[in-house]
């Protein structure tokens, strides 16, 4: 599932060509939304205001007052391209939001409404959702104090990083980096750690949200991911010499950016690229999580 950046990413996307623009035509899939699709159009005509995000929610604003809200969950996924010119997909077309020259299409998402501003401030999931992990009036003490209420302070950092009530945006790959920064066992508890302690997984987790938002997913610091990179294509060269065709050049670079691309997630069994332990990964509630045991105290 997409988490906080990559639906930020989205958003950022689907603004590009949207806001400030009439919707021609909007598409809800009658199959799967029969409430919605007799609505479609009185939606035409609108103008797309902003196009903002809480968590792992999208919020499509319409200028009369009305908001689109989108959650992929597991199997959703955005397009974004000219008008008239579809995806080579064979997932089913659940939303589109047509201007002249663009649209923006959602495929396979399950959870789709059309929200008025008191039916939002009600809404059973976007009413229950922490602060943003991306908001930018959000601040590392602002977390420390959240960590440390009662209604927080005795839950596990495995439990207590994917709690979309906690804070909104975060998953498995966030929770596993961010722990990693923080060099702090996931077994732990808000209440049981020092004030520093508490202090660095505070920042770091707003430190690790962003630059993930900013790189495309990165999570590693860009000097760490520049040596490892290069290590990684050194060691991948063929007959010590690059490939003449750029098509394998570039995949091999791709390649190389996500080998390099996390310090812990999806690299159980691997060495730490800090102390060189064996990375872990353990199952918490079904989900996986990555870890150091010799970083992580």
């Amino acid at each position: 599932m997409p988490e906080g950046p990559e639906i930020r990413r989205l958003a950022d996307q689907i603004s590009a060509v949207l806001v400030g623009q009439p919707l021609e035509q909007v598409f809800f899939a009658r199959d799967s939304f029969p409430e919605l699709a007799p609505r479609s159009a009185e939606l035409a005509g609108q103008h797309v205001v902003r196009v903002d995000t809480h968590g792992k929610a999208m919020l499509t604003r319409l200028d009369q007052g009305q908001t689109i809200y989108s959650h992929n969950q597991l199997y959703g996924r955005w397009w974004v391209c000219r008008r008239g010119t579809l995806p080579e997909t064979k997932r089913s077309l659940r939303l589109a939001l047509h201007t002249v020259e663009h649209s923006a299409l959602l495929y396979s998402a399950s959870e789709i409404e059309l929200l008025s501003a008191d039916q939002q401030a009600q809404h059973p999931y976007l009413s229950g959702l922490g602060p943003d992990v991306l908001c930018r009036n959000l601040d590392w003490t602002t977390l420390r104090d959240r960590a440390l209420s009662p209604e927080f302070r005795r839950r596990s950092l495995a439990a207590l990083y994917v709690d979309q009530h906690y804070l909104a945006g975060l998953g498995d790959y966030l929770r596993s980096e961010i722990l990693f920064a923080a060099r702090l066992n996931p077994r732990r508890r808000p209440g049981e750690l020092s004030t520093r302690a508490l202090s660095r997984l505070s920042r770091q987790t707003l430190v690790i949200a962003q630059r993930s938002y900013r790189t495309g997913g990165l999570t590693n610091p860009p000097g760490l991911i520049a040596r490892l990179r290069a290590e990684w294509l050194a060691a991948h060269q063929r007959s010590g010499s690059e490939s003449a065709d750029p098509a394998a050049a570039q995949q091999k670079k791709h390649a190389a950016k996500e080998a390099v691309r996390f310090a812990v997630f999806r690299r159980g069994g691997e060495s730490c690229y800090t102390c060189g332990s064996t990375i872990e990964r353990v199952n918490v509630s079904g989900r996986a999580l990555y870890y150091c045991p010799a970083c992580q105290d």
